[in-house]
């Protein structure tokens, strides 16, 4: 049995019902455009158009409008062109079609090639709001039927064998 969030869920899943390593990417990629924001993946509490952070962040990007984007704590002279990478990072991740996205290797790459240009500058300082993220992602959990837009919860009776062969080829 496959279980997926809402948010996090890639769209080819939905289509195909099937999992692939690519499919790990473009979650991957919806926990960086969260930590870009610092908003959760799905939230009823913002408008209608907000609601699925990966859509709201491909449609602001596909506007031009990178500044609206990330939250501005995170943001500081030295961290904008470091942001530009993640955000292009995350947008390649959430590719619609899984053959686009790039492989966690890639995406492992791309994160340390951001890390040594940033110069040893992080642009999430240690003042607990790394913490306070953490436990606001990882915080209560929803019913599925609370959230609307975005990709669905799934439930598939393939899960346990799913679950093994990701851990026999080291997924």
């Amino acid at each position: 049995m496959v279980l997926g969030t809402r948010g996090y869920l890639d769209p080819e899943y939905l289509q195909t019902s099937e999992v692939t390593e690519k499919s790990d990417v473009y979650s991957f990629g919806v926990v960086l455009v969260e930590l870009l924001t610092r908003k959760k993946a799905i939230s009823t509490a913002r408008p209608e158009a907000e609601k699925c952070l990966a859509m709201h962040f491909l449609l602001k990007l596909r506007e031009g409008h990178l500044s609206d984007i990330p939250d501005m704590n995170i943001v500081s002279e030295g961290t904008i062109e470091a942001i530009q990478q993640m955000a292009n990072l995350a947008k390649w991740c959430l590719m619609l079609k899984g053959e686009e996205r790039p492989t966690m290797k890639e995406v492992a790459m791309e994160l340390e090639t951001i890390r040594k240009r940033s110069h040893g500058s992080h642009p999430w300082n240690d003042d607990g709001s790394v913490k306070k993220d953490c436990e606001s992602l990882l915080g209560e959990i929803q019913r599925s039927d609370e959230y609307g837009g975005c990709s669905s919860g799934i439930e598939s009776n393939s899960y346990d064998s799913h679950l093994l062969s990701s851990l026999r080829s080291g997924r």
